[in-house]
């Protein structure tokens, strides 16, 4: 469940000329600036003559408008929050990277080829990545597993035979053989050395089968990455061998005459690395490598520099979190020419490079839909009476509230702060009546709407105003729960960009926070992408008698796999939308999201067994005459019914 916290003051703001040109007139060019969608789109996500977002799949001229499916999905009983995918993104998506390594590999007249597979650990939903497969195909785009789950999920999927299958991540016994044997069929699987002790078993096991295996090995580089997972490499990293280690399994593979074997060597530095620099730099210290174990290893071929290909998330194009100082062809022409320059110096031939970037193919493929439900209560009165008899405090709140202008405004919030943090220690000592403890704090909340009204004529957005900022605030109830839909932003405080979807063409004129309904205060939205780049507040129309709908957008990677039951609430309704000619649209698949059975179910509640002990307790209510027998059917219908139904709220 979501709530969102609107501040709405609505005529008090005056945006500034140099903010807003149209300060009059809004057009659908002032929301694409102010939701910033042109930065962080990525050409996939525009705004309509109609002032409604649409999606252009194709990163071309068809479009599909969100608010229309939705509108149609309603009249299937398809209620928000619906998660809405979009296959085409996901090919759109593939070919870039492709398109942009090949430029790559022409540009520098580099000798090598380029291979990519698709990390499996960032979206392992069957048809998401039928989807990627089936797009991928005609660049023999394979897969990468981090898990014994994840390798026997890919067993699933039909690879074209020239793709890559990639087994990372820590190994028991059984994953090891597994994926030896099963090599005998697919014969690209490529076995990666995460652990020294892994060689061990993968010799024992590989003689035992009579299996020619392809062999890996991932570096533990000193390189590290930047953003929020920098600590993931380096050389505390948690997965890969040290340069000892290398050649110690590179002595062992020679002992038992398996050294043509090894065909990889592998690296991963982090996931949304932010700074260009770190990938020169982790490319560099790994091609390195890769030249002198050429020279060792004559039969290595594939050079894997793993993912961390970033999203800008905020389009700042900065190195901030949620950002990257880079595009997709820049990040591909650094790693080429660094490989080719450290193979020449090296004399050696060209690798193919191989890539695990997973964020940026997924990311844009997926966005959630929710509305705007209801207000809850307005949170404090301003009402501001004086008289000769009021109390010291009460008369300094006075001449503050008096006084306030544009000049003054940040002393007066400051003494202000003083004031109630005096009326609040004068009442706990007794010395104030209740009615001046009431009066005080509704002078206070006056001098805070008197400061806002100011701080948002000037454009103010210093920090110390955040307080006012909440206190201004009016609840809107939405539904969804952030913890099972953007659970990342919780976790990791990753950034999503949010809009509405509709009345685009007109000037916002509330400001929002959001928060979700699940009993955890930490649920809570108040970070947005805005016109300067975020914002601790989202600027949305005053909602009307008609359904206010919200996006959440860039959910393609990770949500889907991380999503938690908090308060019990389950998977969202999902819809797959595909382009059938021009701005035309259809449904090709619609997933229906968790009941409140299903979600029961995977906390070992058996369905048929909680339908009893609820009619026993009913039908003991009737033996007790504390109920009808009516009553009781009415009671054992409307439970059973509710039992079936989304575990989401409906508001009809």
């Amino acid at each position: 469940m979501l709530h969102i916290f609107i501040l709405c003051w609505c005529d008090t703001i005056q945006m500034k000329k140099k903010n807003y040109p149209n300060n009059n007139i809004w057009n659908i060019k002032d929301s694409k600036e102010l939701y910033k969608i042109n930065s962080w789109g990525d050409g996939y996500f525009d705004i309509n003559t109609n002032g409604n977002l649409v999606v252009k799949p194709g990163n071309g001229e068809n479009e599909i408008e969100i608010r229309q499916v939705i509108e149609y999905l309603k009249t299937k009983n398809i209620n928000t929050p619906i998660l809405l995918r979009f296959p085409r993104i996901l090919e759109s998506r593939i070919h870039e990277l492709y398109e942009s390594f090949t430029g790559s590999i022409t540009e520098f007249a580099y000798d090598g080829t380029y291979k990519g597979v698709f990390p499996l650990k960032v979206n392992q939903r069957k048809d998401v990545v039928e989807e990627i497969i089936r797009a991928g195909k005609k660049y023999h785009y394979g897969l990468e597993a981090g898990s014994k789950p994840e390798f026997i999920e890919s067993l699933f999927f039909n690879l074209d035979p020239e793709a890559l299958m990639i087994c990372n991540g820590y190994k028991d016994k059984h994953y090891i053989k597994t994926a030896l044997a099963f090599s005998l069929i697919r014969k690209n699987i490529i076995l990666v050395i995460d652990r020294i002790d892994e060689i061990h078993d993968v010799i024992k096991y590989s003689k035992e089968l009579s299996v020619n295996p392809k062999l890996g090995i991932r570096l533990r580089l000193y390189s590290k990455g930047s953003g929020k997972w920098v600590d993931s490499g380096g050389e505390s990293a948690k997965f890969g061998l040290t340069t000892e280690e290398l050649l110690s399994v590179i002595d062992i593979l020679s002992t038992h005459n398996m050294l043509c074997n090894l065909k990889m060597l592998h690296f991963h530095i982090g996931s949304q690395i932010t700074r260009i620099r770190r990938i020169q730099d982790a490319v560099k210290e790994a091609s390195r490598i890769y030249a002198k174990v050429k020279e060792i290893v004559p039969d290595l071929e594939y050079f894997n520099i793993g993912g961390g290909l970033g999203v800008d998330y905020e389009g700042s194009k900065t190195s901030a979190d949620s950002s990257t100082n880079y595009s997709m062809q820049e990040y591909t022409n650094n790693v080429v020419f660094t490989v080719k320059e450290i193979c020449d110096q090296e004399g050696i031939e060209h690798p193919t490079i191989v890539s695990e970037s997973g964020r940026a193919v997924a990311v844009f493929h997926s966005l959630l839909v929710t509305h705007l439900v209801s207000e809850i209560s307005a949170i404090h009165s301003s009402n501001i009476k004086h008289d000769k008899y009021d109390t010291p405090i009460i008369n300094k709140f006075h001449r503050c509230f008096m006084d306030i202008n544009t000049k003054n405004y940040r002393e007066s919030y400051h003494d202000s702060l003083e004031y109630k943090d005096e009326l609040i220690n004068l009442f706990n000592l007794g010395a104030l009546s209740l009615e001046d403890k009431a009066k005080g704090e509704a002078m206070f909340y006056g001098i805070c709407q008197k400061i806002f009204k100011i701080i948002h004529q000037t454009r103010d957005h210093s920090q110390e105003f955040d307080r006012i900022n909440k206190l201004m605030s009016k609840r809107y109830i939405g539904n969804f729960s952030l913890f099972q839909s953007m659970p990342d932003f919780w976790a990791v405080e990753q950034l999503f960009p949010i809009m509405p979807i509709q009345r685009l063409d007109e000037k916002p004129q509330c400001f929002s926070t959001i928060l979700d309904m699940t009993c955890d205060s930490d649920g809570e939205i108040d970070k947005f992408v805005c016109m300067k780049d975020t914002s601790g507040l989202l600027e949305i129309h005053a909602p009307d008698k008609q359904p206010y709908y919200i996006a959440i957008l860039l959910l393609g990677a990770y949500q889907d796999a991380i999503g938690d039951l908090h308060n019990l609430f389950g998977a969202v309704h999902e819809a797959h939308v595909i382009v059938t000619a021009k701005n035309t649209w259809e449904i090709k698949k619609i997933i229906k999201g968790d009941s409140i059975s299903s979600v029961l179910d995977m906390l070992q509640f058996n369905k048929q067994n909680l339908i009893s002990n609820i009619r026993s307790m009913i039908r003991e209510s009737v033996e007790d005459h504390v109920i009808s027998q009516q009553t009781a059917n009415n009671i054992a219908n409307d439970i059973i019914k509710q039992i079936n139904d989304y575990t989401y709220l409906k508001f009809d």
